[in-house]
């Protein structure tokens, strides 16, 4: 039980850490260096990658607290699955939102997408936290 719960707490923090840098430090770090337009066609061409990535970690994570904690299972498993309505209907939205010049609906879709993301980086966090 010392190894899964191990591995569990460090997956759950690469998860949590994953998550933040992409969200709050690689985004930052683009348009700070790179014009608008160019750091904008970057960041669509990361977001499924990073999806798929915060799926994975995620479900890992669930699995690896099947034995241990059920609380923790639950919350990573609701982290992968929230993320794939992100990836598959709410990222193809804000995409046609920018290419249809919709500044409005851009601005709605995108505030809901940093409101899931920053909800799941907190739920991470919560099961990092839970192993103090």
């Amino acid at each position: 039980m010392a190894v899964q719960s191990a591995l569990a707490l460090l997956v759950s923090a690469l998860l949590f850490g994953g998550m933040t840098l992409f969200s709050f430090g690689f985004a930052a770090f683009l348009f700070g260096n790179l014009a608008a337009a160019e750091a904008g066609r970057l960041l669509r061409r990361a977001f499924p990658p990073f999806y798929l990535w915060v799926i994975a970690t995620a479900a890992l994570g669930a699995l690896l607290h099947l034995n241990l904690d059920h609380r923790n299972l639950a919350v990573l498993a609701l982290v992968a699955l929230s993320t794939l309505p992100a990836r598959q209907l709410l990222m193809p939205a804000i995409n046609a939102a920018t290419d249809a010049g919709n500044t409005r609906r851009f601005r709605t879709l995108h505030g809901v997408s940093v409101a899931l993301g920053v909800a799941q980086i907190a739920l991470a966090g919560w099961v990092v936290a839970s192993y103090a």
